[in-house]
Formats: structure tokens, sequence, C-alpha cells
């Protein structure tokens, strides 16, 4: 079976919504009615898309979206040194399960095929314990160049 990886568009908010329902969910209990939380996150997903805040990508398996990367780019203050001037932020990297084995890995390609070709410096994500393998084979690690903080 042929996957296809492309950039989102706003139409495809509501496939993401609910790929993204199946994501969290399946992690603990929501909070949120199913219907109600799709409506509100696709509401969401399409205006980011549009406005172009966040970048994301989806796999398409038999015109099905299976699967989805986002990436949202920040920018730094300009630096005169030559330093690259953005950052990425990865988040919600999900595949269906019966379009897992490869497709994961072409997304995150993906992504990083595309903040290196426009000049992202450092690319940032939370994983699971589940997914530290596949970033870990990206070239991912532990960095202590920067310090975070979770607020209460």
């Amino acid at each position: 079976m042929t996957t296809d990886i492309r950039h989102a568009a706003a139409t495809d908010a509501t496939a993401l919504a609910e790929l993204r329902w199946e994501f969290r969910a399946g992690k603990s209990a929501p909070a949120e009615e199913h219907g109600a939380f799709v409506g509100r996150c696709a509401t969401w997903m399409s205006r980011e898309l549009t406005v172009g805040a966040w970048h994301a990508w989806v796999a398409v398996q038999d015109a099905r979206i299976v699967g989805q990367i986002w990436m949202q780019v920040l920018s730094k203050i300009p630096n005169p040194n030559g330093e690259r001037e953005r950052h990425a932020y990865i988040s919600n990297v999900y595949v269906a399960p019966s379009a897992r084995g490869g497709t994961g890995t072409r997304l995150l390609e993906t992504a990083i095929g595309w903040a290196t070709a426009n000049g992202v410096d450092y690319v940032v994500l939370w994983p699971t314990s589940r997914s530290r393998t596949l970033y870990a084979r990206h070239g991912f690690g532990v960095s202590d160049a920067f310090l975070g903080l979770q607020c209460p």
C-alpha cells in the first residue's frame, strides 16, 4: 500500500482533529466530549494552517489521512554573527496503528528536510517514551544547552 506525504491544508482539519482525538484520548481519559473536541480542534487547526502559524504534513493512504506531524517556527532576534535566526517546535506526531511501519519516519524526515531548507537552527520536541528511539535515530538528543520551566 502506497503512502503519500504532503503538506496539510485547512480542508484537512476535521480528519486531523479526529487523529488528534485518537492520539490523545488513547493516553488518558478525555475531559471533553468527542464531538465538541473535534469541532474545537478542527476550527483551531484550520485557522492555524490558513494563517501559516503552523506547518503540518499528512500521510495519506487510499485517499485517507492516516498520520500527521506539526511544526511551529519561532523567530529568533536577529544576530550579527551569521547564526540562523529560526527555531522550530515539532508536535502531534501520530500515525494510526494500521499505517505504522515507516510512516512516522517519513513524516519526520519531511519536517526535518523542510526545517533544514528553511534556515531553522534547532528543532525541539517532547517525545513519549515510545517515540524516543525514532527521534534518536534522526539525531535528536538530550541537550543541556537550554533550560525549561513548566508553569504551575
